[in-house]
């Protein structure tokens, strides 16, 4: 099993086993929005979801805190996400970049989810820490070609379905335990910034303890296949 270890504030670790890992989807707080988005998605060829928010289970292994992403092909891009993650002593709460690839996402949503890692930061915080603000932390998240970076994303978490919304959905699939991580689902990206870039970079940040996380990889190409 794919072993994650997270810093928390205090100097203390976290470490666990991922048993359970799940990608939320079309998990925005207002559902009208939502429903436009699948409409534009459908206009290229995504097939839409048959309920929302949707939840898709992903590899354990594709849980990763990796600096670099390979793929087979140049369309493939990040999302800006935040993670639930659960251990033995509590919810963690850290950023994540889902990357996923978006020929594939034509033909399925949850293949796309199980074609690339989801990356995820090495530093978290208690849910418990920052639940009485979370609406006002910031989501980001940046592209860039290893030289510079443009702003790619940038909503507050107040965006997104809650965790206690996540946590409530895991205890009614009996997955509310240790080993768990869910993926948040993603907020918009900005036009006319290209997605398909070599450098993805994601950060939370709380504005009441000035504290933020990040999660940076490149993206790597691999060779062309023979035959």
């Amino acid at each position: 099993m794919t072993a994650l270890t997270f810093q928390l504030p205090d100097g203390s670790t976290e470490t666990l086993e991922v048993r359970d890992l799940l990608n939320a989807g079309y998990a925005g707080r207002e559902q009208d929005e939502v429903q436009a988005h699948i409409a534009e998605l459908a206009a290229l060829g995504v097939p839409g979801p048959t309920t929302t928010p949707a939840l898709y289970p992903v590899s354990p292994y594709l849980a990763s805190q990796a600096d670099e992403v390979s793929v087979q092909h140049e369309r493939t891009s990040g999302e800006a996400e935040w993670a639930l993650v659960i251990t033995t002593s509590g919810v963690l709460l850290t950023v994540a970049c889902d990357h996923t690839d978006r020929a594939l996402e034509v033909h399925g949503v949850a293949w796309s989810k199980n074609a690339s890692p989801d990356i995820l930061g090495t530093n978290a915080w208690r849910l418990e820490d920052v639940r009485d603000h979370l609406d006002e932390i910031t989501l980001r998240g940046w592209v860039g070609d290893g030289e510079h970076e443009v702003l790619i994303q940038d909503a507050t978490l107040g965006a997104l379905l809650t965790p206690d919304y996540w946590l409530g959905v895991l205890r009614d699939r009996s997955q509310d335990t240790p080993g768990t991580v869910l993926i948040s689902g993603t907020v918009a990206m900005s036009a006319g910034v290209d997605q398909f870039a070599s450098n993805w970079r994601v950060e939370l940040a709380d504005p009441v303890t000035g504290e933020r996380i990040e999660a940076g990889y490149r993206v790597r190409q691999m060779a062309a296949p023979i035959g």
